[in-house]
């Protein structure tokens, strides 16, 4: 076993700096961090791997909750706070841990949000689309927690955080009392005096400035402890985004460690639910049913490579790799894949010679049957969206990711989707939430207010839908397997799980120069 520490340094430049006066407890000393020094300490592959995918599925649960369910609402409540409980982060205030009395457990919890962050910064540095898809959950997160302090409790972050902002004196209210009315949104008289305000340079309060939310005076606004969260989460997106772009720069010292670099990889392409490698149906679904299929159960990305095959009864290596993987992961054989394919391809320019020549290999070598014998996974939603991006000619990706919103809009139509409900969807689709898009339009297409889950797999999606329908296609298809017994009966279970991988204490190495801004 290797000890490796993880040193910390500052980002304000290249040279590290000794951290003078400062320890774990120190750290610590609040559920709320900026994130402003890395972690101190070693920390084994296993728990590394652990704390990045917890981190992830609560990243994952914010970004839902934010877009299902009105922040602060009483259910966006209820649901987050199940999340911190379920995945053991912090979120409660000083004084409610000292009424619980926490101990140990409440230090582990910090613990584990202050490495995961860090590690996640690894991972998410890589494209502009993560960065920013990672900066603006961490922000939501951080909007949530700062929350829930008390107006003493923010006071003591900001100073905690060397942002220096004056509260506004009793005497100073009073005198100004009839401004902050006049100029602050829901204040009267009684609440004026109730009221914590800072005296905030109006540089850093452009945005409350230009919305006429604040009083301004000698330079300085006068912002109600309610508002102060925006002068703060600016600041927070300011430091991330500068830590990110450091981050960045040091990548190769990343990829040179065999150790981390498939780590990070994975976590970037990450998909945290049921694993789909296991083929649960085989042999229960005939090629006669896939039609009705993909017009009822497939999501729209595997419903557009559908239709251009059928249409143009060929598709390029990348949309085979995606709908082929997608197809094996609901259950056909590998007889019926080969069947599928040649029987569309033949019909197209590739004759039933050419087809096992050039094509046949690749899909036995989807099932492990040809190469290394690797048995394929089918693709998540985020390897979909993140990975391989088509071309001209192409048809496989994401359609929310990848068209353009005009033609979306069209496809929709075209699938009878109501005007509000695409709407709906393409506003999402805006804010960058693809996955979230693909679920609004699964409750669309199955005419249902909530779809009681999060949605990170296309073959998830399927095995949803079936649930759904229940005696539907699921029905026809139990019929139907009757008629397929021939078929399916010499069929070989070429699907095997993926060996786990291996559980190590090793320790993960020199973190510290992946942290550098040179």
């Amino acid at each position: 076993m290797r000890n490796v520490e993880l040193i910390a340094m500052q980002f304000s430049g290249s040279r590290r700096k000794k951290v003078i006066g400062s320890s774990q407890n120190d750290l610590y000393d609040h559920f709320l961090q900026f994130y402003a020094q890395p972690p101190l300490e070693n920390i084994s592959l296993t728990e590394f791997e652990t704390f990045a995918v917890e981190r992830l599925k609560l990243l994952k649960t914010v970004e839902n909750l934010g877009v299902s369910y009105l922040k602060n609402s009483d259910q966006y409540v209820k649901k987050i706070e199940k999340e911190f409980a379920n995945l053991n982060f912090p979120y409660r205030t000083e004084l409610e841990e000292r009424k619980n009395q926490a101990g140990p457990s409440e230090y582990e919890k910090r613990r584990k949000d202050h490495i995961s962050h860090f590690i996640l910064r690894l991972a998410y540095c890589q494209t502009e689309d993560l960065r920013r898809w990672f900066i603006q959950q961490e922000m939501d997160l951080f909007r949530y927690r700062f929350g829930l302090l008390s107006a003493q409790h923010k006071t003591d972050f900001l100073h905690k955080n060397n942002l220096n902002y004056d509260t506004v004196s009793a005497e100073e209210k009073t005198i100004l009392k009839d401004k902050l009315i006049n100029s602050t949104y829901g204040l009267s008289g009684i609440t004026v005096e109730a009221n914590e305000f800072y005296k905030v340079p109006f540089q850093d309060a452009l945005d409350l400035v230009r919305s006429r939310k604040v009083y301004l005076l000698a330079g300085n606004a006068f912002i109600p402890h309610q508002e102060i969260v925006t002068i703060v989460l600016n600041d927070f997106r300011t430091r991330l985004s500068k830590a990110l772009a450091m981050t960045a720069r040091s990548l190769p010292a990343v990829q040179s460690d065999e150790r981390l670099q498939p780590l990070l990889n994975l976590l970037s392409h990450a998909y945290v639910g049921q694993d789909y490698s296991i083929q649960k149906n085989i042999g229960k679904i005939s090629l006669e049913q896939i039609d009705a299929l993909a017009a009822k159960s497939f999501p729209l990305c595997k419903r557009h490579l559908h239709k251009a095959l059928r249409e143009s009864h060929h598709l390029r290596h990348g949309g085979r790799m995606q709908y082929g993987l997608f197809l094996k992961g609901i259950g056909l054989t590998l007889e019926q894949a080969l069947q599928f394919w040649r029987s569309e391809f033949i019909r197209g320019k590739v004759d039933a010679d050419k087809f096992d020549k050039a094509y046949a290999y690749s899909i036995r070598h989807m099932f492990g049957k040809e190469g290394k014998r690797t048995d394929y996974t089918p693709y998540s939603c985020m390897k979909v969206i993140l990975s391989n991006p088509p071309s001209q000619g192409d048809y496989h990706g994401c359609p929310f990711r990848h068209s353009d919103p005009e033609l979306l809009k069209q496809k929709l139509q075209s699938y009878k989707i109501s005007p509000s409900g695409i709407s709906q969807i393409l506003e999402l689709v805006k804010g960058m939430h693809y996955q979230l898009a693909c679920q609004k339009y699964f409750e669309l297409t199955h005419n249902i207010e909530d779809a009681g889950f999060s949605l990170n797999h296309p073959n998830q999606y399927f095995t949803e839908s079936q649930r759904f329908l229940g005696g539907g296609i699921k029905k026809e298809i139990e019929t139907s397997q009757r008629s397929q017994e021939s078929v399916s009966s010499n069929a070989t279970n070429v699907s095997q799980p993926p060996a786990n991988s291996q559980q190590t204490n090793e320790e993960t190495g020199d973190l510290d120069s992946f942290f550098q801004d040179e």
